[in-house]
């Protein structure tokens, strides 16, 4: 059931983001010096579809990457098991947004010290806990990020890149919020 529910979300957030792809301009992230003293991105601001979209590809891309490394390298069955499904939804949602224009951006300071974090991070129950905890943080940014954009955007739009924007977030929020809780039940379970 976890993996059906999955593959209709992916799809109905691929038929929904076609046109915010195509109305998506570059953009390049800030990078900070200091990852470990970086805050989370403040995401209040975000308003438009184009926004909300450029905020999902970065995270979604980190995802791909570790979630590739954590179905070779977890232990954990239920880490293991929720590396295959991130794997196959982040892959899905940056192939359709790749497809359709849309810029990838450099990994920023925070990501890249994510992913030395979960490579440097020894095999075993350490690899499995940093792993889970990555997922969880990039999931409660990614819901805060839908949860803003769906706050701040205009409500009754007639443009249809925002009411569709609008469409994915609703959808992609509902997953967002789902991951947090998986992540953090698995999290609790391997810290015990």
């Amino acid at each position: 059931m976890f993996n059906s529910r999955r593959s209709i979300l992916t799809g109905a957030a691929a038929l929904a983001v076609a046109p915010i792809a195509q109305a998506l301009a570059q953009a390049q992230p800030q990078a900070s010096r200091d990852p470990a003293a970086m805050p989370m991105p403040d995401v209040s601001g975000v308003r438009t579809a184009k926004q909300f979209a450029m905020g999902v590809i970065g995270p979604a891309e980190l995802s791909r990457v570790t979630s590739q490394i954590a179905m070779e390298r977890a232990t954990n069955p239920m880490a293991k098991e929720f590396a295959g499904f991130e794997h196959t939804e982040a892959v899905a949602v940056t192939t359709v947004l790749k497809e359709l224009g849309t810029p990838v951006p450099p990994m920023d300071a925070k990501a890249q010290a994510t992913l030395d974090k979960i490579k440097a991070a020894p095999n075993g129950a350490a690899f499995d806990r940093a792993y889970i905890m990555a997922q969880y943080e990039n999931h409660e940014f990614l819901r805060d990020l839908a949860t803003a954009y769906l706050k701040n955007s205009p409500a009754g739009t007639a443009e249809m890149a925002e009411k569709q924007g609008q469409h994915l977030a609703t959808l992609a929020l509902a997953t967002f919020k789902e991951h947090v809780a998986i992540t953090k039940r698995i999290s609790g379970e391997l810290q015990a």
